[in-house]
């Protein structure tokens, strides 16, 4: 592979790299001028425009060597050549400079050292990114897999336990849950029957060992906060289980330990330490770069884990929830085995998201958006419909996937600020009918849903101009936008929908100021 490969001249630069050049270059400046001897008692005042011509100099020819190029994975052969390239680049440029132009002495020493500098620092940066990179994006070994199967049933047909062992196995749940969770799991499933195991392990390893569908229900006591791969734990339960078998875990939501810890600090202090540990136990998990050192340092235990996230993981490994209750500290949850999944690999989550959406003629694309949901909460849409429904103005009466901040963000339209990449991309354009999921267009009537797909969707749409409260407006509102669009032209009818928007803000705003 060439230093060159793929050549093209012009290119958007990867703006992380860029900014790594421009700090080199300043630490290098400071070095050179502040520590080394160049005959002036004010190297600042008599370099500042030769830094200036360097660091232009640097930066274009660094670019044209495509040292900018974003580059998935760190190689770092091919990021070295780059940089010598460009170096030696910078270096004839200077050259000639020096003996054409200004042939002084300290000023030749001032740009060796400065390119010499650069190029050390900058292979360091390389070096250590590299390394920090790797550690942060290394793959642990996947947990081995059932083969594809058909329908699947018990092996064995369920006897039931005497009142004797079933007296046993009642102490040793009350022993290890307590009598509430006794009384929840009694209630909900075959407790006692020889087709029904119980745990309380955060080892795959212990799940592994399990028979191939010779238990039609597995149970785990240990909380999931615990566990370290906990989708590759449903993952291993998931190929165990026969069709349609349950599965039952439980979790301390995010609502009980925040709970916990403003009991137990005084006011005020207790704000601050919960902010740290949400931080340490919840956001750190979810980041690429320190995912891995988290669960290094802390093997996985002690995680702030949402009712929302659980329910999400379940569904995202092949389960449909069956139901799922409070008990004590702890929230139980039953899942039936629905499919089996592709992959169970853990999803990383950073604050801009994608999510599929319908576009013009059908075609799917990925929205950017700010998140404002816990993690995992898009395999939930279909749940949260079936248990809630909708409100009048067509969005879901409770919806448990939504963070605090995220309902702050969706207030002020913040989440959506990432959608002008699909403006610039061609996805969408700024006014129309806004994109929405498959799951969702499904509730729209089919007249407009056909009409839909002859349009693109938009940033901004005819909702804030029309301003509906029930579902039925909302489709009324998006077919007489399609229609105008249809019968007067898209440009003239998208620019009168932006005037009614611009107008209804304006006017919300005033109202806001004289209240």
């Amino acid at each position: 592979m060439t230093i060159f490969h793929k050549f093209r001249l012009f290119y958007v630069p990867f703006w992380q790299y860029l900014l790594i050049d421009m700090l080199m270059l300043a630490i290098s400046f400071f070095v050179v001028l502040m520590w080394f001897p160049l005959s002036t008692q004010v190297p600042f005042t008599k370099y500042w425009i030769f830094a200036l011509v360097f660091s232009a100099e640097w930066l274009i020819i660094s670019y044209f060597t495509h040292r900018y190029i974003r580059v998935k994975k760190m190689r770092m052969g091919e990021l070295l050549a780059r940089l010598a390239a460009a170096a030696v680049m910078q270096f004839c440029c200077m050259l000639c400079y020096m003996y054409l132009i200004s042939p002084d002495h300290n000023f030749s020493i001032f740009v060796l050292l400065t390119i010499w500098l650069v190029m050390l620092v900058t292979c360091l940066v390389y070096i250590i990114l590299s390394h920090a990179y790797q550690y942060a994006t290394y793959a642990e070994p996947e947990v081995e897999r059932a083969p594809e199967r058909g329908p699947q049933s018990v092996l064995h047909p369920a006897e039931f336990a005497s009142e004797e062992r079933a007296n046993e196995i009642r102490e040793s749940i009350i022993e290890e849950a307590g009598p509430e969770a006794l009384a929840y799991l009694e209630k909900h499933i075959s407790l006692f029957s020889s087709n029904t195991i119980t745990l309380a392990s955060q080892e795959i390893y212990n799940f592994k060992k399990l028979k191939y569908y010779n238990q039609d229900t597995i149970v785990n006591f240990m909380p999931l906060n615990q566990i370290r791969g906990i989708n590759q734990m449903f993952g291993v339960v998931n190929d165990k289980l026969p069709d349609n078998g349950l599965f039952v875990c439980c979790f301390e939501p995010k609502s009980t330990t925040k709970k916990k810890i403003l009991q137990r600090y005084p006011r005020v202090i207790n704000r601050i330490v919960y902010a740290f540990v949400y931080l340490y136990k919840r956001v750190f998990p979810r980041l690429v770069m320190t995912s891995r050192l988290y669960f290094d340092i802390t093997e996985g235990k002690n995680r702030i884990l949402s009712r929302a996230e659980v329910l999400g993981r379940l569904c995202y490994c092949g389960f449909e929830i069956v139901d799922d209750h409070k008990v004590g500290d702890l929230r139980y949850v039953i899942a039936r085995r629905s499919f089996r999944p592709q992959s169970v690999a853990t999803k990383l989550y950073g604050l801009l998201i994608r999510l599929n959406r319908v576009g013009k003629d059908g075609r799917e694309f990925q929205v950017y958006k700010f998140r404002t949901m816990h993690p995992y909460s898009e395999y939930l849409q279909a749940y949260i419909y079936q248990h809630y429904g909708l409100k009048e103005s067509g969005k879901f009466s409770h919806d448990i996937r939504i963070t605090t901040l995220g309902r702050c963000m969706r207030k002020n339209f913040i989440d959506e600020w990432p959608m002008i990449i699909n403006v610039l991309a061609g996805d969408m354009k700024l006014v129309g009918v806004r994109p929405i999921s498959k799951q969702y267009l499904s509730l729209y009537s089919p007249e407009l849903q056909e009409k839909r797909l002859h349009h693109k969707p938009g940033l901004l749409p005819p909702f804030y101009a029309d301003m509906p409260k029930t579902l039925p407006e909302i489709e009324a509102s998006e077919m007489r936008y399609l229609t105008a669009c249809e019968e007067r032209g898209m440009y003239l009818t998208d620019l009168r929908y932006f005037g009614k928007i611009l107008y209804n803000n304006l006017l919300a705003e005033l109202k806001k100021s004289v209240l």
